[in-house]
């Protein structure tokens, strides 16, 4: 038979206040409640724990003094079990562990999420990127508490919520021969090949983004470089080898450096919504919900 926190409970009362009465009082209890739970302990330590002394005084055993530090600091790791668990739901503090799509680094997020560890410097966040997919797979699985990603996911066990939206641009190197030029119409881009991300099956990632707007452009079976990733993208439109349609965040300092050109083309203007994902039957913590309040989530601010 295990031990009851409130058979711990009792005993460090009577062998603080030297009582059984005393402690009743104490606890709020009765007498003979507080003498069953001393009884029940004694039982299953083989042991007595207290003695009689003058009047209704009890004084500690040997076995009871071999006990009382083990069990105050029974008590005491309970009570700061207890504690934590209070601060990570008022949500002073916790880990909180974020998945993101790293090109969103260079979107005012990165702003928010400083914001949020200067405020709260007892909430760790812990950081890993991947693509819109994996940011799911990632929450889904319990790997992160919270995602951010490109397009609403449709995974049914995943609640996703907008937080942004990242405007997108055509690109071309500066070699290019429509670098120079101001204002293009779609058929201006006829015959030009496109570097671009693969699509994946579950849709709302880049690629289909990519698809609709060509296909809204009058430019659907343009030949494509299919790279899985951004960086190396922009690699390869520098170097001439296609243009890109890309967040304009991820290429400001390409742009600056003249590396990369712009291009005006109003018929392939669209955004990608920017969610914050999370599990759908999760128990959100007071720092989950604060990091979610600073990153645009309204209405998740813990009450005090």
């Amino acid at each position: 038979m295990p031990l009851e926190l409130d058979q711990i409970e009792a005993f460090l009362a009577v062998a603080r206040l030297g009582s059984f009465t005393r402690a009743a009082a104490a606890l709020h209890l009765s007498q003979p409640a507080v003498s069953r739970r001393i009884d029940l302990l004694e039982h299953r330590l083989g042991a007595p724990m207290f003695e009689r002394a003058r009047g209704s005084s009890v004084i500690l055993t040997e076995a009871g003094r071999t006990f009382l530090p083990h069990g105050e600091g029974a008590l005491a790791r309970v009570q700061d079990g207890v504690q934590a668990v209070r601060a990570l739901v008022d949500g002073d503090s916790g880990t909180i562990t974020l998945a993101l799509v790293g090109t969103l680094a260079d979107t005012p997020l990165t702003a928010r999420l400083r914001r949020f560890r200067v405020a709260y410097p007892r909430i760790r966040l812990v950081l890993r990127t991947a693509n819109s997919e994996e940011v799911t797979s990632l929450v889904r699985r319990g790997d992160a508490t919270l995602g951010l990603r490109y397009g609403t996911s449709v995974d049914p066990d995943v609640v996703s919520v907008r937080v942004g939206a990242e405007r997108m641009v055509v690109v071309c190197s500066p070699d290019h021969r429509l670098a120079t030029r101001a204002r293009l119409r779609p058929s201006a881009l006829a015959g030009e090949p496109w570097v671009t991300f693969p699509t994946h099956p579950r849709g709302g990632d880049s690629g289909r983004v990519f698809e609709r707007q060509l296909a809204a452009a009058g430019l659907s079976g343009a030949e494509t470089v299919l790279i899985d990733s951004l960086t190396a993208q922009k690699r390869f439109v520098e170097m001439g080898f296609g243009l890109g349609l890309v967040p304009e965040s991820s290429v400001r300092d390409e742009l600056r450096l003249g590396t990369l050109r712009k291009l005006r083309v109003p018929a392939m203007g669209t955004t990608m919504t920017v969610v914050l994902i999370h599990r759908r039957h999760t128990q959100l913590t007071g720092a989950t919900r604060r990091l979610m309040n600073v990153l645009g989530v309204a209405g998740t601010t813990p009450s005090r």
